[in-house]
Formats: C-alpha cells, structure tokens, sequence
C-alpha cells in the first residue's frame, strides 16, 4: 500500500464522522496520523498536517493542534467534547470530529486510505 495524501472529507466520508467544527473539508489535506492521549507526547511527536485521533476532549487538545498545525482532530470512543472545545475550535479554525468508533479500529480504517503514521 502507498502512501497518499487525502482529504478532511474523504475521512469524514468514509469513517461517517460527525463535524463539530468544521468547514470546506475537501480543501484541507492529511499528510499522515497521530494517535495518543497524553498531550505531551502529541507534542514531542505529532506533525504539522497530522489528523490526531484521541479520546481527551478538554480545551488544551485545540491549543495542542494550534501549536502543532495539525490539521484535525477525531475524538473517539463515545466521547463528546466540552463545549468549550468545540468553541476553541471554531476560534482557532481546526477541524473537529467526533465518532463512537473506538481509536484501533478509527487509525486501522485511516491506514487502509493509505494515511501511515510517523
């Protein structure tokens, strides 16, 4: 499998994501994923352009994306944001996600579109 660079919309598409926040998805690209909990190892690790995959859904997981220029976040797992988040968000113009999918199943569907990890 090769490597691809796809849209915010393909993977809200194809993974039935609801948007939080979020606008003109088929313009914004993923180059690769990220997928952890703790924010200081998203930081040390994470790439500009990664989607993230968490289950956290505090405020600091935006400011986290902001400082990485990541380009979305998908919150896992049944979980639903703060609303505080949410409005973050929307502020700072990063893509919002959410899904009942667990985070394996979420970077294993991500994986098969070709979007590898670090």
């Amino acid at each position: 499998m090769s490597k691809k660079i796809i849209s915010l919309e393909q993977i809200k598409t194809s993974l039935n994501l609801e948007v939080l926040q979020g606008n003109q998805l088929d313009k914004k690209k993923v180059n690769k994923g990220y997928v952890g909990d703790v924010l200081s190892n998203v930081i040390a690790q994470a790439k500009p352009g990664d989607i993230w995959i968490t289950c956290q859904g505090h405020p600091n997981i935006v400011a986290v994306a902001v400082l990485k220029k990541l380009s979305a976040i998908i919150i896992v797992g049944k979980r639903n944001p703060e609303p505080a988040t949410v409005q973050k968000a929307k502020t700072e113009n990063i893509p919002l996600f959410k899904t009942e999918l667990p985070a394996f199943e979420v970077v294993g569907k991500i994986y098969q579109q070709g979007v590898f990890g670090i």
